[in-house]
């Protein structure tokens, strides 16, 4: 099934209408503690929801495991879906994660829409058709590939973030531009995050960004060549964000992927020969939005392990994907150790 995307002029409107399109005898909406007091009010008393019965799960992606999507499936089994049931997923990435796959899961699987409310799951966590959870301290270990019937993306949502987690998603449309081009690379390292009409600038960028992934996934639907150009920033930037959760300090998943691109982006210069004033320019706007993540040379080896453990290795190899310059990307580029420890030597030095 073909993921639709809906850029919503109307989100009551464009939620019924996906409604109709979708099999349904029973809706149930999914909300996070967040997103159910800060969203759901918005669209609950839409004609298209009569009868939805909302499910709540506690937020913050400590809460993206078995527990949650265990509790997900009681609360279906009990209040009575059936195969032909409708899940929507209301909520950023966390949400859209999990709620995609236990829908994908439950009675074999049954139909979703995906409403995402952060940035980042606007870019990138709800669009694609990758679904999962958290499990043994690793990022999404456990998932499904299972296309959201619908996508709808309002940006009136945008205006409900704090500048953390607008950053956060920020970081994903940051990538989208280093794989894509030139123009659109400037674009995004020139933004002023202080300046007036943030919101409308955005909006045209978010719909491109989303475009970018779009082509990607639909050529490569299941990861086997061009999709892991969508792993830029990924392979340290997940071990950075695992590092932190298991430090008890979780950071937020798109500052992870702006160091971790950083780090990335030395490889490229060293192994591939990316511009050098490219990775500077880089360097300085992550620097200088998104801080540091405290980590020291005692820290390598427990990094290297969580690499290790990333899903795009092979035999235990660690898989990266690098640039030879913004849009000339170089999938399954297999670094060494040391390597990889002189691009953390590289984050120490610059971002320390």
């Amino acid at each position: 099934m073909e993921q639709r995307i809906v850029i919503s002029g109307n989100l009551q409107s464009d939620l019924a209408m996906a409604i109709a399109e979708c099999e349904h005898d029973r809706i149930f909406v999914l909300a996070d503690e967040t997103t159910a007091v800060a969203c759901w009010p918005a669209v609950e008393n839409a004609l298209c929801l009569r009868g939805a019965e909302l499910i709540t799960i506690a937020a913050g992606d400590e809460h993206k495991g078995l527990e949650s999507v265990c509790h997900v499936w009681d609360q279906l089994q009990s209040k009575g879906a059936t195969r032909h049931s409708l899940l929507i997923n209301l909520g950023g990435g966390m949400v859209t994660d999990l709620g995609g796959f236990a829908a994908s899961t439950f009675k074999r699987g049954i139909n979703f829409i995906n409403i995402p409310t952060t940035l980042l799951a606007m870019v990138d966590a709800s669009v694609g058709g990758k679904t999962g959870i958290n499990y043994g301290g690793l990022k999404n270990e456990i998932g499904t590939f299972c296309d959201a019937n619908i996508v709808i993306i309002s940006t009136r949502w945008l205006k409900t973030l704090d500048r953390g987690n607008l950053l956060s998603g920020y970081a994903e449309m940051l990538k989208h531009a280093l794989i894509s081009d030139e123009k659109m690379w400037y674009e995004h390292v020139s933004i002023d995050f202080n300046g007036h009409h943030l919101y409308e600038k955005l909006q045209p960028m978010i719909g491109e960004s989303i475009r970018v992934k779009e082509r990607i996934v639909e050529e490569d639907p299941h990861e086997r060549g061009l999709r892991k150009a969508l792993n830029l920033g990924h392979t340290v930037g997940h071990a950075f964000e695992s590092f932190a959760m298991l430090k008890g300090a979780p950071v937020l998943h798109g500052y992870a992927v702006a160091w971790g691109l950083a780090c990335e982006l030395w490889l490229s210069a060293v192994k591939c020969g990316f511009p050098t004033d490219r990775l500077r320019q880089t360097v300085s706007f992550i620097k200088e939005h998104y801080g540091s993540l405290a980590i020291n040379c005692r820290h390598y080896d427990e990094l290297l392990s969580l690499m290790r453990h990333d899903k795009k290795n092979t035999s235990g190899s660690i898989n990266f994907t690098l640039l030879g310059g913004i849009g000339d990307v170089h999938i399954n580029q297999i670094i060494s150790d040391e390597d990889i420890k002189s691009s953390l030597d590289f984050f120490q030095d610059n971002f320390l």
